[in-house]
C-alpha cells in the first residue's frame, strides 16, 4: 500500500486503536481534500480519527470497482490476545522446513487451535482461474482451427497447381520468372484469406470488447491487436511450398504430358 497523506499505524502502539487509515475512495466519498486529523464515527457511535490516506488498491478482483475502505488496528493482536490467525510475509528456499518451524511455534502460542495455512498467491490465482481455463480452451481450439485451415489451403494449392500445370509451363516457356509464377498462384489464395479477415475481425473485436466489459479495470481492445498480417503470413507460408514446387517444374514435362 502506498501512503499518500499522514502516517500508518505505529508498531506496538495500542493507543492507535481509535485511529483509522482510509483509502482515496473513502476520502472522496467523505468529501475531504485533507482528511488527516478529521474524525468519523464507527457503527455504535465510537469516534475515530483519520491519521493516514493510502492510494486505492484492488482488494477484490479486477471485475469489482474499488470501494471506500477503512483500515483499523486490531488491538487484540497488539496485546497478544487474538490467536485466531496471522498474516506472514515469507522469504525462503525451503518452504517445507519453514512450515514445520511455524507449526511448532504455533502450537506453543495457540495450543488449542489447529495449524492451518494458505498462500495468498494461490488465493489470488483462484480469483482468475476461470479466465485461465478460457485462455487454455481458446489456445487449443485456435491451434486446431489454424492447423485445419492450413491443411485445407495446402490441399487447395496442390489441386490448383495440378490444374494449372499446362498454364505454368506455357508461362515459363514465354519467359515468366519463378517469382512471378509464385506471386500469381499465391495471389489467388490471398483473396479468400482477406475476405475471411474482413468477416472475422469485427466479430472477434466485438466479442473481446463485450468480454472485457465484465472487468471494471481493463485494457481497451484496439483493432490492431488482431494482427491481420499474421493470418496473411501463415496463408503465404502454407501455399508457398506448393507454388514454388509448381513454378520450378520443368515446362517440357508439363507440356509433354499434355
Amino acid at each position: 500500500m502506498t501512503l499518500l497523506q499522514g502516517r500508518y499505524f505505529t508498531k506496538g502502539q495500542v493507543t492507535d486503536s481509535d485511529r483509522v487509515v482510509i483509502n482515496e475512495s473513502a476520502a472522496k466519498q467523505l468529501g475531504y481534500k485533507q482528511p488527516v486529523g478529521k474524525t468519523i464515527h464507527k457503527q455504535g457511535g465510537e469516534q475515530l480519527t483519520i491519521v493516514g490516506v493510502v492510494k486505492d488498491f484492488n482488494y477484490e478482483t479486477l471485475r469489482t470497482k474499488i470501494e471506500p475502505l477503512c483500515l483499523m488496528l486490531d488491538t487484540d493482536i497488539v496485546a497478544g490476545k487474538n490467536r485466531d490467525a496471522l498474516s506472514l510475509r515469507l522469504e525462503t528456499e525451503d518452504m517445507v522446513s519453514l512450515l514445520s518451524v511455524l507449526e511448532s511455534r504455533w502450537k506453543k502460542v495457540a495450543p488449542g487451535q489447529p495449524f492451518e495455512y494458505s498462500f495468498l498467491n494461490e488465493s489470488f490465482d483462484n480469483m482468475y482461474r476461470a479466465e485461465q481455463r478460457v485462455q487454455v480452451l481458446f489456445t487449443v481450439f485456435t491451434t486446431i482451427a489454424i492447423l485445419i485451415s492450413c491443411l485445407c489451403l495446402f490441399g487447395l494449392a496442390t489441386f490448383t497447381a495440378e490444374q494449372r500445370t499446362k498454364e505454368i509451363g506455357v508461362r515459363k516457356v514465354l519467359g515468366a520468372s519463378v517469382a512471378s509464377i509464385v506471386t500469381l498462384l499465391s495471389t489467388d489464395f490471398l483473396r479468400p484469406v482477406l475476405f475471411a479477415i474482413l468477416i472475422a475481425f469485427p466479430i472477434a473485436w466485438y466479442m473481446m470488447t463485450r468480454w472485457l466489459q465484465d472487468f471494471n479495470y481493463r485494457i481497451d481492445s484496439e483493432w490492431w491487436v488482431f494482427a491481420a498480417m499474421l493470418s496473411i503470413v501463415i496463408a503465404l507460408i502454407t501455399v508457398s511450398f506448393q507454388s514454388i514446387e509448381a513454378a520450378l517444374m520443368n515446362p517440357v514435362r508439363s507440356l509433354k504430358s499434355d
